[in-house]
């Protein structure tokens, strides 16, 4: 699908969302946002790696109950996690319950940690691959969207060296549209506009 859908309220968004009220509401007003939070940014980037192999759509209808089963996903807490708490995790029917995902979310927010603690901070690690401000592209279909690029790939590079897990240059891609890294609305979608405005104003 290419063109922009267009609902009831009569604005046109990217196709995506399709007319799911829960993803529609995502699309409105959260992807795609500029987030320069260190931890929010920590648990969009797990949800992300939960997504691999799945659609966005089942992880946000599970999040609520992600956060809850991950302390919200508070690094500090989900780095001390015992087998004990990854079995109960396992036994979780609320979640997706994959144990290389859970481990890896784990060992992620150890490396989270590390960086906190050595450096200038996630949000700073990140946000520098685009000088500390939202890429602005112009696509017109869904067929120009890339599933990764070059920056993708040098974020995946450094965060796998540093020890995190699921962060395929993939992952980090759709990680950086959900966190307004690159604003990657349509430019006939509604929110182009005002996530470029957003931008602009830091």
């Amino acid at each position: 699908m290419s063109a922009v859908a267009q609902h009831a309220d009569g604005r046109e968004r990217c196709p995506w969302p399709k007319c799911d009220p829960l993803y529609v509401a995502y699309h409105d007003e959260e992807w795609g946002v500029p987030e320069f939070d260190d931890r929010a940014l920590f648990e969009k980037l797990m949800l992300d790696g939960f997504q691999a192999g799945l659609s966005w759509i089942t992880i946000l209808r599970k999040r609520d109950n992600f956060r809850a089963a991950f302390d919200h996903f508070d690094p500090e807490k989900i780095a001390r996690y015992t087998a004990k708490k990854i079995e109960r995790l396992m036994n979780d029917t609320g979640i997706v319950r994959n144990r290389a995902k859970i481990e890896g979310t784990v060992a992620s927010a150890r490396a989270y940690l590390k960086i906190m603690e050595s450096g200038p901070g996630f949000s700073a690690l990140l946000w520098n691959y685009v000088d500390g401000k939202p890429k602005q592209n112009a696509f017109r279909t869904m067929r120009q969207v890339p599933a990764e690029n070059e920056i993708s790939r040098k974020i995946s590079k450094e965060l796998a060296a540093r020890g995190f897990k699921f962060v395929g240059p993939t992952v980090v891609y759709a990680f950086m549209q959900a966190v307004g890294m690159v604003n990657d609305h349509l430019t006939i979608c509604f929110r182009h506009a005002e996530c470029a405005a957003l931008a602009c104003a830091r």
